[in-house]
């Protein structure tokens, strides 16, 4: 049996064993959970093989891109414990902004990205309900060029009938040495594109059908090239209460008070504006 057909029914057997537990527990009269639930883990090559990648290169650009497991990532261990090695996501390659011959002028180079694939089964596609948390939260590492770090955007594709619809929030990273960190980011903050471009008027994100979540790499926008290195450990859905918990311990020199503008101690900036929004194109990785 090919692995799309074993992912496909191990979908399906996960979608009907859900369903009965629910009906089981009369889970319907229950408060909804807000507990920390992790949306996507890379520890796998069956987890990456759940992703699309793709690049300039694939409409007369000449960047590369590579999804691969890191079998030897050092992560710091919880409370003080030691360091863990296992596998992680390490989304790779290199940022060119030239073109092949007979597309100059034609195409604008420049970008690379990944997302989660379409998750069918037997009972349709399986979407994501976030309503009842605050945060999306990534734990993440940047390497590659340093002029690239600041070029990365996440993505998140709600289910409905205008397929071009993206929501979009910069990736802030605090780090600079390459070393892992958590990076939260509030749901309501994400600025909702069409084809490359705001869409105006407050429009609020179906947080109650989430069909993919990526990360964009723009370096095109930023006129930035060079090699490229995005770990990714994991992608959850969290709440206020669960950031203590949930957080890597990051170094004395990054323990800082709070910035003027942000809302708490060690979380990115969020604050992104109509007008940067609008001039990054998001590409459908």
């Amino acid at each position: 049996m090919s692995r799309i057909w074993q992912q496909y029914l191990n979908r399906s057997v996960q979608v009907l064993h859900e369903s009965t537990s629910r009906m089981w527990h009369m889970a319907g009269t229950n408060e909804p959970s807000r507990a920390p639930r992790t949306l996507f883990r890379f520890i796998s090559r069956d987890d990456l093989h759940n992703f699309a990648i793709g690049c300039d290169a694939d409409i007369g650009g000449t960047s590369t891109a590579r999804f691969d497991l890191d079998e030897t990532s050092v992560l710091p261990g919880a409370d003080g414990a030691p360091d863990v090695v296992r596998p992680t996501g390490k989304f790779w390659g290199n940022m060119s902004l030239e073109v092949r011959r007979g597309f100059e002028g034609r195409i604008r180079a420049g970008y690379a990205g990944f997302r989660n694939k379409p998750r069918t089964s037997l009972f349709g596609t399986i979407l994501d309900d976030v309503t009842f948390h605050r945060y999306l939260a990534l734990r993440v590492r940047a390497g590659g060029a340093p002029g690239l770090r600041n070029s990365y955007y996440v993505n998140i594709q709600t289910e409905g009938p205008i397929t071009a619809d993206l929501w979009q929030h910069r990736l802030f990273f605090r780090r600079t040495d390459g070393g892992w960190e958590d990076v939260f980011i509030d749901f309501n903050d994400f600025v909702l594109t069409n084809a490359g471009q705001v869409v105006t008027g407050r429009v609020e994100m179906n947080r109650e059908r989430v069909r993919t979540v990526g990360i964009s790499l723009l370096g095109g926008n930023t006129h930035q090239a060079g090699p490229f290195e995005l770990g990714i450990d994991s992608i959850s859905i969290i709440n206020d209460e669960d950031i203590p918990a949930f957080s890597l311990q990051l170094p004395p020199s990054l323990q800082e008070a709070p910035k003027e503008g942000t809302e708490k101690v060690g979380l990115e900036e969020r604050e992104l504006s109509e007008k940067e929004a609008a001039e990054h194109t998001i590409p459908r990785a």
